[in-house]
């Protein structure tokens, strides 16, 4: 078989980009393959030309309903009617009318929740699905023992769907988080593409203040001068949406604020008018970004500090996906870390807590978590850990919760060593690239010439270039809307 004539038949390509077809190749020997790809060269095609090419449908488990929602439009704009996205976003009419005729998709996205219905289980187990998809990986790795627990579960999944192939694939992943993810997916043997996570056109710089306020005047000076379209990341909602206000109301900045305590309807729609060049600037938490298709976003600022480097380069290599010169600052301050230091404390549980909730009682869980001063997250971990318990009949509660408590206190000190990290390059006198490069356990083969704040940033290749925002004619916003929820 020729990959190179399917490739431009399908979607008129004329060549792979690195690793594309090493993947494809793999897939299609019948091998589970994991691959780090780095952010924009193309993982989706490596799942979606196999699909094309094996018999059955292809499963694909997708972190967020934006992103699911993105990748349906995409297919479908290229042509592709059998595609779907399972998710909360159906109504219970949608949900009906997608199950009746389940099998006539060749493309079904999934979130890892979903996968817990047991109607979805069922429907799915009658179907023949020839390849089954991990998009965004790592998220096994950093979400599922913490507030995702549906992505332990997934290695159960494939296995009650008798799917014989799995494609796992991510960005960012040392060593040990592969590892995990080929745990969890009971993969024993996996055939594995490691490109570099080095992105050359991508300078990076830290600079540092000694006040808030000079952090904000700074970021308003780049916003102001800097090429755009471009992302500011915060760890917080309420200044993620302040810092949009400013910029929009007192600087005639095209912008608006992009977080999880936004309905799903107004995410969709400031994604949209990012994609469709009528916002330039986005203020982000970390719930924005993942998969997104916009290939000239020409700066990444981190305003707040990010608690791991595997988090800080997921959301660095959202910019220059075009291979154009684009630059990722990080804004810091003394006392920066304590933000999310705190966030990480404030995850734990102690052993009577998880004793008291998983011990049977007259109350429901609602009851128990309300009276233990549980949150939401913590009782989703904590109903998981409660069906693997049940699983074990001949354990012992008290030595169950306390085996609980060792584990998430040996993730607290696992999170906290990522920030100490963060902090040690933060305060690198040497360049910044090549820690980057050797925490991934790569090498740094190939100076560039604007490379770091350390070595060198030529600050006139993003300052004194022309917007790339174009004034394109799209339809009304209300319009959109109501076309993308209808793409599922």
């Amino acid at each position: 078989m020729n990959l190179v004539l399917e490739l431009e038949r399908r979607f008129g390509y004329s060549s792979f980009r690195e690793g594309q077809k090493e993947v494809i190749e793999s897939v299609l020997q019948g091998k589970n393959t994991l691959a780090l790809l780095p952010t924009g060269t193309g993982k989706s095609l490596c799942y979606q030309l196999s699909g094309y090419l094996l018999q059955g449908s292809v499963l694909i488990v997708s972190p967020l309903l934006s992103l699911m929602q993105d990748q349906v439009e995409q297919m479908k704009a290229n042509g592709e009617k059998a595609v779907v996205a399972l998710n909360s976003f159906l109504t219970f009419e949608e949900k009906r009318r997608v199950f009746r005729k389940l099998s006539t998709y060749k493309f079904i996205y999934i979130s890892p929740e979903m996968l817990a219905n047991e109607e979805v289980l069922f429907r799915l187990s009658r179907m023949k699905i020839s390849l089954f998809v991990v998009d965004e990986a790592h998220c096994i790795s950093q979400w599922g023992p913490d507030f995702r627990p549906d992505y332990l579960k997934l290695g159960d999944v494939k296995e009650r769907l008798n799917i014989s192939i799995t494609l796992a694939l991510t960005a960012t992943a040392t060593q040990k988080v592969r590892q995990e993810i080929l745990s969890t997916l009971r993969i024993e043997r996996a055939s594995q593409w490691i490109g570099s996570v080095d992105r050359s056109n991508i300078a990076i710089s830290v600079e540092k203040f000694t006040q808030y306020d000079e952090k904000v005047d700074r970021l308003i000076a780049i916003i102001s001068e800097w090429q755009k379209p471009g992302i500011i990341y915060f760890s917080s909602k309420k200044v993620a949406d302040e810092m949009a206000s400013l910029l929009a109301q007192k600087k005639g900045i095209k912008c608006a604020a992009y977080h999880a305590g936004l309905d799903q309807e107004q995410r969709i729609l400031i994604q949209q008018q990012f994609l469709y060049n009528q916002l330039n600037v986005i203020c982000a938490t970390s719930a924005f970004g993942m998969g997104i298709n916009k290939e000239n976003v020409r700066f990444v600022v981190h305003f707040h500090f990010p608690s791991s480097m595997e988090t800080y380069l997921q959301e660095v290599g959202r910019a220059g996906r075009d291979g154009l010169a684009s630059i990722a600052v990080l804004l810091y301050a003394p006392g920066d870390e304590q933000l999310p230091q705190r966030m990480i404390e404030n995850e734990s549980m102690t052993k009577e807590q998880i004793y008291t909730y998983l011990e049977p009682s007259v109350y429901n869980e609602e009851e128990k978590a309300h009276f233990l001063g549980l949150n939401d997250v913590h009782q989703r971990l904590l109903h998981y850990y409660q069906q693997a318990f049940l699983k074990q009949p001949e354990s012992d509660l008290r030595t169950f919760s306390t085996n609980i408590e060792q584990f998430m206190k040996k993730r607290q000190s696992q999170k906290f060593e990522h920030v100490d990290n963060m902090v040690n390059w933060i305060n690198l006198q040497t360049c910044r690239r090549e820690a980057i490069l050797t925490y991934f356990n790569e090498k740094y083969h190939k100076k560039i010439s604007s490379c770091c704040d350390v070595c060198r940033v030529d600050m006139s290749l993003y300052t004194q270039m022309k917007d790339t925002l174009k004034n394109e004619n799209v339809p009304q916003w209300d319009v959109l809307l109501q076309n993308l929820l209808k793409l599922s």
